[in-house]
């Protein structure tokens, strides 16, 4: 909590110095939140939410052909809240045998954001991106797997351009799964929802 209190901070702090849209060179700054439930196959009966505070880097110029013409972006996630809803499993013989539900805590790093920023269209500024991380919980996700988990999503969006700030919305489609730190492993398939506030600033 007091990471995206922090966030919040130098979101408002950085009004003065706002790009309305990604520019050569530039960063964005995003605090977000998003959430969803899970889809075919993996462990059914389960959603998660989560909030994370991004900071990206704008790499390139204007590239590609028609409407993929855009800049790429890499940015790095942190999540200081993932939590997770699932089924929990009572052994057979102990009283309530069968599942109840169970909310599991948990955070973690998305180290690796490849993002397109589309060329803008008026206000809005669509992207498409792909990401990878890691997820650490309090207990095991999910049940009688591991508390260590990695994340790899795709997400299409849109950037709504404001004159200071911008919101963003967009879908997301999130594995969650141990890579074979522990057998079974089910994993997780999420469609997720995810909403942001954020700024595209300059390097000056």
């Amino acid at each position: 909590m007091k990471i995206a209190l922090a966030a919040i901070l130098l979101l408002s702090g950085l009004y003065s110095i706002a790009q309305a849209r990604p520019e050569d060179g530039g960063h964005e700054l995003q605090l977000w939140t998003g959430g969803g439930h899970s889809v075919s196959g993996g462990r059914g009966d389960t959603s998660v939410w989560s909030v994370g505070v991004r900071y990206g880097w704008i790499l390139t110029r204007p590239h590609g052909p028609g409407f993929l013409k855009g800049r790429f972006e890499y940015a790095v996630d942190a999540v200081p809240v993932f939590m997770v809803f699932q089924p929990v499993l009572v052994p057979v013989g102990q009283p309530g045998a069968g599942s109840s539900s169970g909310t599991v805590y948990g955070g973690g790093v998305n180290p690796l954001n490849l993002k397109w920023n589309l060329a803008s269209r008026g206000s809005l500024a669509p992207y498409l991106e792909l990401s990878g991380g890691t997820l650490f919980s309090t207990q095991e996700v999910p049940p009688g797997t591991s508390t260590v988990n990695f994340t790899s999503s795709a997400a299409v969006g849109v950037h709504f351009l404001g004159d200071t700030h911008n919101w963003s919305l967009e879908a997301r489609y999130l594995h969650i799964s141990n890579a074979g730190l522990t057998v079974p492993n089910p994993g997780i398939n999420t469609v997720q929802v995810r909403l942001g506030i954020g700024k595209f600033f300059g390097r000056h």
